[in-house]
């Protein structure tokens, strides 16, 4: 397992941070017809203040959906930051308050899971970065013993309250640079859940196609399959038109790893694409995904 959690950092420089928090612990708790109702109107107001983060979303929108016409992207724009609105307070709520109760989500594909366990194996569950991501891995962890795989956050008194409040539901957090102590787990046959469709500076990265774009992309997930012995299978979640969320648990991919790290890394790009191309309206497009080019130069997003 992970260290355990170290003492909160509570020095002056963090009451700024502490202050934040607060206000988002009282938030999470706010009842969830609150919530719902405030949150597309947040979005509405990203959407018109968060003026560089809308350029940025609707960059990768025009270079991901080439095929869609303006007013359409504009659209699938709108969409996208309703949703971003009302995943503020599932990120929350996640985090500090009260999760939806069991019967409010759907999950399918455990058959999947049990038959990749098969033996005492690990299972790498990958899925993208959806406004639903922190809500619904709280719900599966209700369900199966999950850990997480994370990037910590630069502020320490965030990354403490934040970890502990993750920490409620998982059986443990490892950041990216607890490689170790992860592949100890999936060897274990533990569940890890991972996330690797973001570009980061840290970790060997390749360029794979995503959405038909050039991406710098992690080979984390080629790396612990291969270490670990672990079976990989893509992970899909999404908050659904009456409140609730579904969960769904696909087949294994078959013959990963390969001792190829490019062409596997392309696979779960490839797997996560599918995923988004199935409900792009909750995808975190903020992400400048496409900044780093294969000619070493960087894409301009204002």
């Amino acid at each position: 397992m992970a260290d355990p959690l170290p003492p909160p950092p509570l020095s002056p420089l963090r009451w700024p941070a502490w202050a934040l928090i607060a206000l988002g612990w009282t938030v999470a708790r706010w009842p969830l017809w609150l919530q719902r109702a405030v949150g597309p109107g947040l979005g509405w107001l990203m959407l018109r203040l968060l003026r560089s983060r809308r350029r940025v979303a609707a960059t990768n929108l025009a270079l991901c959906f080439p095929e869609l016409g303006e007013l359409e992207r504009k659209r699938l724009l709108r969409e996208n930051f309703r949703a971003l609105g009302l995943g503020v307070f599932e990120f929350l709520r996640a985090w500090w308050g009260r999760l939806p109760s069991p019967s409010e989500c759907e999950l399918d594909g455990l058959e999947h899971l049990e038959a990749a366990r098969t033996g005492g194996r690990g299972v790498i569950l990958v899925s993208a970065h959806f406004t639903t991501l922190e809500i619904c891995m709280r719900l599966l962890c209700q369900r199966i013993p999950l850990a997480g795989m994370y990037r910590p956050h630069e502020e320490p008194a965030m990354e403490w309250a934040v970890k502990r409040g993750r920490l409620r539901h998982a059986v443990a957090m490892f950041s990216r640079d607890e490689l170790r102590p992860a592949l100890r787990h999936l060897k274990q046959g533990g569940l890890l859940w991972f996330a690797p469709d973001q570009e980061t500076r840290r970790g060997d990265s390749v360029f794979v196609p995503f959405f038909g774009q050039p991406a710098w992309s992690l080979t984390s997930t080629h790396q612990l399959a291969r270490l670990s012995g672990a079976a990989v299978l893509p992970l899909f979640h999404e908050r659904l038109t009456d409140g609730r969320y579904r969960i769904q648990i696909l087949p294994a991919l078959e013959h990963f790893p390969s001792a190829d790290a490019t062409a596997d890394t392309a696979r779960i790009m490839a797997a996560l694409e599918s995923l988004v191309r199935r409900c792009p309206t909750q995808y975190l497009w903020l992400h400048q995904r496409f900044k780093r080019q294969p000619d070493g130069s960087k894409r301009r997003y204002d």
